[in-house]
């Protein structure tokens, strides 16, 4: 796995496996949120084969898929939601870690200074600069 810490809450990553569940467990993590829709690439496991092992290693599941029709403000108050409710840090994956970069950062917006969120996520690897105006406005 290829975690990239954003903040002491979240972390984010590229696609993971069944079988990574229990290492982030392991890891701390209590709460895992899938943001890539099913079907996506040949071979990737489904959101209900991802919440099954999430809740045979003990972690609480959320599917927040980030498609082609793109950012949805439902999304962002669901991703704000379980943030704010986990008890614990949450793991957030995709296909590469940028649509959970996306949603967290835009879940942000108002709680924290624009710059401040894409400092965050350029020091995990991820460019939201070109947000910076979605941030700014709330």
């Amino acid at each position: 796995m290829d975690v990239k810490r954003i903040n002491d809450h979240v972390s984010v990553s590229p696609q993971i496996s069944p079988e990574d569940m229990p290492a982030l467990k392991a890891a701390g993590f209590t709460t895992v949120i899938n943001n890539r829709p099913d079907g996506e690439a040949p071979g990737q496991p489904s959101s209900a084969t991802m919440q099954a092992a999430a809740a045979a290693a003990g972690l609480g599941y959320h599917f927040i898929p980030l498609g082609r029709e793109g950012v949805s403000p439902e999304m962002v108050e669901e991703t704000k939601a379980v943030l704010e409710g986990s008890i614990g840090p949450v793991f957030c994956y995709c296909r590469s870690g940028t649509r959970s970069t996306t949603l967290w950062a835009l879940s942000q917006a108002g709680k924290m200074p624009a710059q401040e969120i894409v400092s965050a996520a350029a020091h995990a690897g991820y460019d939201m600069s070109h947000l910076l105006g979605h941030l700014s406005q709330k």
